[in-house]
């Protein structure tokens, strides 16, 4: 197909449907929206929990961002019609204290703040875990002030078409989203799963913010901090995920990003342990001691050789799993830009590759789940693997 016939909202549609059909005959899409799942409700899945979710899950990395401004509630409805088995909420906080959903505190690049001249002011420059940023931040603005911005698409140079969809909604605050997920579960005859990430919670934590306990205070109002809730908890600071251990029963997932970093959270502490400590069986147990699971970036999973292509896997799946860990990787995307080389089709970067061919390699490796931000294609390729075992 042409790239203009791969991008319109109509054929999004029907690949979810399609992805929706084919999965629902296996136990790949149990909780799949065709499909009604036994328990509906703000208080919980009854059963197993986390390990009640289909193999492999499906999460809609910021909603359907490949194809919607990303955490908005047009990107979260988007990944539930097409088929996500969860949903991601990133969480950042306002300065009268309010859980808002953004990827990060910095929305230079996805609202519209620079065109509200009554908060140029507000444009400033701030270390965040170590970096330099200039731009407007969520902590600088109460949460009557940020609803009056409108979001807008993060990565308008890969996604142009998605643009279109600029302004149309304003930033859910996460107590807004676990209302909708209520109306949407009781709509849908299932439970919505939520997947929540505390995004800087030291530097937040030093500002008088602290994430864990808004967020655990606004779960158990809304019921959904038991242990087999339908909410998975995640941050890339261990301790994050230790604080919110001690505060709930709700599963978390320990984030990992490249090989030789470091938690900003060991950085504070003095903690000389890098990645590459955590992804060791010592450092799996560690983390199964006060977490259920890890999101690996796909890099941990399968590393990429200098020209950018797949090598061969490592042994944390393996090690993880012995660990009683579950792997949720991040994160799968369509666009040439993003895939490994032997996967880019074409010269245009953001045209898309061969997604299902990286997706096989990643699944084939026993991961339990991938964050997506084309959910529709992630579970088409899941249906093709449950069709081949």
């Amino acid at each position: 197909m042409t790239q203009g016939e791969r991008r319109t909202p109509a054929r999004r549609t029907v690949l979810g449907a399609a992805g929706a059909t084919v999965l629902g005959a296996s136990a790949a899409l149990a909780a799949g929206p065709a499909q009604a799942a036994p328990a509906i409700g703000t208080s919980g899945a009854h059963g197993r929990g986390y390990r009640s979710l289909p193999v492999p899950t499906v999460i809609g990395h910021r909603g359907a961002s490949g194809y919607r401004p990303e955490h908005t509630l047009g990107s979260y409805r988007l990944a539930l019609d097409l088929g996500a088995h969860v949903v991601e909420q990133d969480l950042v906080p306002t300065r009268d204290g309010h859980l808002v959903c953004r990827h990060e505190n910095d929305i230079t690049g996805t609202t519209d703040v620079a065109d509200h001249p009554e908060f140029a002011s507000r444009r400033t420059t701030k270390t965040v875990d170590g970096t330099k940023l200039t731009g407007w931040f969520t902590e600088d603005f109460t949460l009557a002030e940020l609803k009056t911005l409108r979001a807008e698409e993060r990565i308008p140079g890969n996604r142009q078409e998605n643009t279109l969809y600029d302004g149309r909604w304003t930033v859910p605050t996460f107590e807004e989203v676990l209302r909708w997920a209520d109306e949407e579960g009781r709509r849908r005859g299932r439970e919505v799963w939520l997947y929540v990430e505390t995004k800087h919670p030291s530097y937040f934590r030093s500002l008088g913010l602290g994430l864990e306990e808004r967020l655990t205070g606004l779960l158990r109002r809304y019921g959904r901090h038991r242990a087999n809730s339908p909410v998975i908890l995640q941050s890339f600071e261990p301790s994050s995920v230790q604080r919110l251990a001690k505060l709930v029963d709700a599963p978390g997932v320990v984030l990992l990003s490249g090989a030789g970093s470091r938690p900003w959270d060991f950085t504070e502490a003095g903690d000389p342990r890098t990645v590459a400590d955590l992804v060791t069986p010592k450092g799996l147990r560690w983390i199964s001691s006060y977490a259920k699971g890890i999101g690996p970036t796909l890099d941990l999973v399968i590393p990429r050789d200098a020209e950018g292509r797949l090598g061969t896997p490592t042994t944390l799946v393996r090690d993880a799993h012995a660990a009683g860990l579950v792997l949720h990787p991040y994160t799968h995307r369509n666009e040439n830009a993003f895939l490994p080389a032997e996967f880019r089709r074409g010269t245009d970067p953001n045209a898309y590759g061969d997604s299902f061919g990286a997706l096989r390699k990643y699944l084939e490796t026993g991961i339990d789940g991938i964050f997506s931000d084309n959910p529709d294609t992630a579970l088409l390729a899941a249906a093709d693997l449950t069709a081949r075992r």
